[in-house]
């Protein structure tokens, strides 16, 4: 089959962040699956076939697979639903089995997956400083409300938090200083944040070590920060909104609901439309 151009967490049919999918009876070679995320050039294309009564995904990004794509996963979600009627699939991935919903909604297309267990933890020191040091920025920049901190969903985060909308803005960085720090530190993102209210958080995601300089819209990285949030009894309510992607003139709009249960999974959803 030919790959599906979908962006997630798209906001009025505009935004949102490209992914591809492809959907097939088995998995191509790794090589032919590398060639064609680094072909599409989106930040993650998804590889689906079906395993029983599930789904194996396989991640890729331009340069490498990666154990987990939130926005992947939604794009699939939609995709699935087109061609198997709105439903919830069970997915296979490297480390973990999560479910993903889609289907229509008010004409569009929607979806919410099932995060896989998060867990976050303090950032050591020298990390923080280097990260910070990558993109100009120093302590006083942070929001000491949110400590550095690593958080995991499928995938490891780097988070910092700023004090501002306006260093939020600013952010830039070398791409091969910033990949040669995320592969040494085996993240996979490093999200800057900043706080509008207890509930909604303006976010950028640096992703050098996809070969992207940025996300607009990382579901993989939001359900992390949530679970982050939970595990630093932030006044989150139940759930956040995030919003994505606006200083790349790519608005995306990402919503997660947060469970009590410390670890448990996260709930990701957003919209989804065709490219």
């Amino acid at each position: 089959m030919q790959p599906l151009h979908l962006a997630s967490f798209s906001s009025e049919n505009t935004g949102g962040n490209p992914a591809g999918v492809y959907i097939s009876d088995a998995h191509p070679s790794d090589e032919t699956m590398r060639k064609i995320a680094a072909d599409l050039g989106y930040s993650e294309t998804a590889f689906a076939c079906p395993k029983g009564d599930a789904w194996h995904v396989r991640y890729f990004s331009p340069e490498s697979e990666v154990p987990f794509c939130g926005h992947a996963t939604i794009a699939l979600g939609a995709a699935l639903a087109e061609q198997q009627g709105d439903g919830v699939f069970n997915l296979i991935l490297q480390n973990a089995n999560i479910t993903v919903e889609g289907g229509k909604t008010n004409g569009g297309m929607h979806a919410a997956l099932q995060s896989p267990p998060t867990q976050s933890e303090a950032a050591k020191p020298h990390l923080t400083d280097a990260a910070l040091g990558l993109f100009g920025l120093t302590r006083d920049d942070l929001d000491p409300r949110l400590a550095p901190s690593f958080a995991q969903a499928g995938a490891t985060h780097l988070i910092l938090a700023l004090k501002t909308r306006q260093a939020l803005a600013a952010m830039a960085y070398p791409l091969d200083a910033g990949r040669a720090l995320m592969q040494a530190h085996n993240l996979v993102t490093i999200a800057l944040v900043w706080v509008e209210d207890d509930q909604l958080f303006h976010v950028r995601n640096a992703f050098a070590s996809g070969g992207v300089l940025e996300d607009p819209a990382t579901g993989a990285a939001a359900a992390a920060f949530a679970g982050y949030l939970r595990d630093m009894d932030w006044p989150h309510g139940g759930e956040i909104t995030l919003i994505q992607g606006e200083d790349m003139g790519a608005r995306s709009i990402i919503h997660a609901q947060i469970p009590p249960q410390r670890g448990s999974s996260i709930r990701v959803s957003g919209e989804v439309r065709q490219l």
